[in-house]
């Protein structure tokens, strides 16, 4: 008896070593080419904890001959080397037929603009700008993991491998990878998310909350052009136009935004015509919304307007199981919303009152009857 049970658990030993074997032959392998001696080995460290499997080299000229002799999943390279600096690496890789196609992440200090578009023409999938967190770093080996495995996915030339193939890089899927898994910001009630006239390096998807965008003129007036909530992408349209923004985010109640690096977003829109189709389709979207408030501003009565504001706030922010749409906004939100004064605004909302169209309690504002609001008259 005491045999066989020291045979079963030799047996159980050579198993668990088999697994182990098998688990780290399966292992993704990736190469990290980096000068520094801390920041290589902190790196390579937590790469390795992550379950890795991690080779490192201590230059450029090294990185190369190594990914020679096996070639990585993935490279992890510094800019700034002696001998050879990250982008001559790259250019190498991307020449030879037998390293073409592994996920290029740079990692750098240099943040100025145009090394990351420099980066980008070259053919790198994505930058981490030192100082980074472990979760910045992690994030992004697993995402360019993930899209690698996905192009190298075989599809049945069959209508269901068709269908599988359209799905994984349909706008939906690609949209949500872009936007799970990031670093997430919260914002309170009032603060500001971006301000006009900067320059954009981020694209902003709503987690939870609700945000404005708005305008201000010389005497300080603000004026609502947009409304955004949970699902909702912003910041889009400086980044497409490549240029600063033209108006400012304030977040209307507490919110939490995952925050997308611009380099990522240009990656994407240049490499997923569903994607970029579908932000065109925003963007025109905006353009007619804007169109027709401008007209209402130009052209309708103070009521028309108000009605029209409420309308606004229940068509973008009514979930589907209300029965009644309720919702708590400043006074003050409001009238920018309908392009008039905040007295003004109160008044019109007492004769709303008064007529049953809406009820206000505890500072919100409850509508009644939807269809004499959207109906209502100059």
């Amino acid at each position: 008896m005491i045999l066989k049970a020291s045979w079963k658990k030799v047996l159980h030993l050579l198993l668990n070593l088999t697994n182990n074997i098998t688990n780290l032959n399966s292992m993704k392998h990736l190469l990290l080419i980096e000068d520094n001696n801390e920041i290589r080995e902190n790196t390579g460290e937590i790469l390795e904890l992550a379950g890795y499997k991690v080779s490192t080299a201590e230059n450029g000229k090294i990185g190369v001959e190594m990914a020679l002799q096996s070639r990585p999943d993935l490279i992890i390279c510094d800019i700034m080397m002696p001998i050879l600096d990250g982008y001559g690496v790259l250019h190498l890789i991307n020449k030879n037929v037998d390293l073409n196609g592994i996920p290029f992440i740079f990692l750098s200090a240099k943040a100025e603009r145009g090394d990351f578009r420099k980066g980008m023409e070259l053919g790198a999938d994505d930058y981490i700008s030192k100082p980074f967190n472990d979760t910045e770093l992690l994030t992004a080996v697993e995402s360019r993991l993930k899209k690698s495995d996905l192009l190298k996915t075989e599809y049945a030339a069959t209508a269901q491998g068709m269908q599988h193939l359209i799905t994984d890089f349909s706008e939906k899927k690609a949209l949500k990878q872009l936007s799970e898994n990031r670093n997430i910001n919260k914002y309170k009630k009032k603060q500001v998310v971006y301000s006009e006239g900067n320059n954009p390096s981020r694209l902003f998807f709503i987690e939870s909350g609700k945000v404005k965008t708005f305008k201000t003129n010389e005497d300080g007036k603000e004026l609502t052009i947009g409304l955004f909530c949970e699902g909702d992408f912003l910041g889009y349209t400086a980044l497409l136009e490549q240029a600063v923004y033209k108006e400012t985010a304030e977040a209307i109640e507490d919110a939490e935004l995952s925050i997308i690096p611009k380099e990522e977003f240009d990656l994407l829109i240049n490499t997923n015509p569903e994607v970029a189709r579908k932000f065109i389709r925003l963007l025109a979207k905006n353009v007619t919304e804007k169109e027709s408030q401008l007209i209402g501003l130009a052209y309708n009565s103070l009521r028309k307007r108000v009605a029209d504001a409420l309308i606004t706030l229940q068509t973008k922010f009514q979930k589907e199981a209300d029965t009644l749409f309720s919702i708590h906004i400043s006074r003050e939100d409001l009238a920018n919303i309908a392009g008039t004064a905040t007295e003004s605004l109160i008044r019109t909302l007492g004769d709303f009152k008064n007529e049953k169209l809406i009820e206000i309690r505890d500072g919100n504002i409850i509508i009644l009857n939807e269809k004499k609001l959207a109906a209502m008259l100059n």
